[in-house]
C-alpha cells in the first residue's frame, strides 16, 4: 500500500475560511467503504481520477451519487464512501462562518447535503474542478482551487455577528458550553439563538457543541491508536467532556454508526480522516 498526504498553508485572504488543506493519493488498499464523519467543518473535495462515490448521505433522502467535485454540508450522520482500494484528491475543510464569503450561501442552505462543485458555483465551479484536474503537481492544484475560489469570494458577506461569537465560543470550549451560557453570553435568548444559528450553520446549538466536542474526541483516539499508545476510553470521555465512557460511546454510535473501537478498526490507516500519514486527527472533516 502507498500513500501520499501534503499539507498546504492556504492563501492569507482565505485563513479565515479555510480550517485545513490536505492533498491525499492512498493505493492498495482493500475496496470498503468509509465513513465521512460529523465535523464542524464543511468538506470540499476534488478527486484527480476516479469520482467520490457516496452510497448513503447524511440526509437519508438524498440519492447516492459520484462527483468530481463535492461541497458537503455540516451533518450529525455519516456518509458511507464505496472506494475501489484507490482515492485521490485534495479536499479543504471550510469554516460554516465562511461559507458565504467563498460559496455565497450560508452553511445551513448544504445543512446534511452533498452537492457537486459545478452545481453550487456553476461555471466557475466546473472550472475549478478542471484546473484541479488538469494541473500536473500539488502546487498547481492547490494554486487552481485559491484562484478560483479568491476571485469569486464575497469577502463583505458575514453573518450576525452574535451567532459568529456563538459559534466561536462553542467550539473554543470544545462544545462544553451549554446553550443558554452561550446566548447569555451572546445577549440573546435560547430560542432566538436557536433559530439564528440552524439557519446560518445547519445545525442547532446543542448538535454544534455534540459535533464539536464528538470531533475532537475521535482525533484524540486516532492519535493515541495511531502513536500506538492505550486507548483509555474511560479517560478520554472524561478529558472530552463526556459524563462517562458509555455517554461517549452511546455518542459515537449516534454520530458514526459504530462504537469507537470499531470506528477504528475500520477507519484507522484511512488516508481521508488523516490517520494514515501519522497526522491523526489532523485532517479530515466530512469524507
Amino acid at each position: 500500500m502507498g500513500s501520499e498526504w501534503v499539507e498546504h498553508r492556504v492563501h492569507p485572504a482565505l485563513r479565515r475560511y479555510v480550517a485545513t488543506a490536505v492533498g491525499y493519493r492512498q493505493e492498495g488498499l482493500a475496496p470498503g467503504v468509509h465513513r465521512g464523519l460529523p465535523s464542524p467543518h464543511l468538506t470540499f473535495v476534488v478527486t484527480l481520477d476516479e469520482p467520490l462515490v457516496v452510497a448513503a448521505h447524511p440526509d437519508p433522502q438524498q440519492a447516492p451519487g459520484r462527483y468530481d467535485g463535492l461541497v458537503g454540508g455540516l451533518h450529525t450522520r455519516p456518509a458511507l464512501i464505496v472506494h475501489p482500494g484507490r482515492q485521490v484528491g485534495l479536499q479543504l475543510a471550510l469554516t460554516p462562518l465562511g461559507a458565504r464569503a467563498l460559496l455565497g450561501v450560508p452553511a445551513g442552505a448544504l445543512a446534511g447535503l452533498d452537492v457537486a462543485v459545478p452545481d453550487l458555483l456553476g461555471a466557475r465551479g466546473a472550472e475549478l474542478v478542471d484546473r484541479v484536474r488538469a494541473a500536473t503537481d500539488w502546487p498547481g492544484r492547490f494554486a487552481a482551487v485559491e484562484q478560483v475560489l479568491l476571485r469569486g469570494a464575497h469577502p463583505h458577506a458575514a453573518p450576525a455577528p452574535e451567532v459568529a461569537e456563538a459559534w466561536r465560543l462553542t467550539t473554543a470550549a470544545g462544545g462544553r458550553l451549554r446553550v443558554r451560557e452561550v446566548a447569555d453570553r451572546v445577549g440573546w435568548s435560547d430560542r432566538h439563538l436557536g433559530e439564528r444559528f440552524r439557519a446560518e450553520t445547519g445545525l442547532t446549538p446543542k448538535a454544534a457543541a455534540r459535533v464539536v466536542r464528538f470531533d475532537r474526541a475521535r482525533r484524540a483516539l486516532a492519535a493515541r491508536a495511531g502513536a500506538g499508545r492505550a486507548l483509555d476510553l474511560a479517560g478520554l470521555a472524561v478529558a472530552a467532556g463526556y459524563a462517562d465512557q458509555a455517554h461517549l460511546t452511546r455518542e459515537w454510535r449516534a454520530l458514526s454508526g459504530l462504537p469507537p473501537t470499531g470506528w477504528l478498526a475500520a477507519e484507522l490507516g484511512f488516508v481521508q480522516d488523516g490517520t494514515a500519514a501519522g497526522a491523526a486527527g489532523s485532517g479530515h472533516d466530512h469524507l
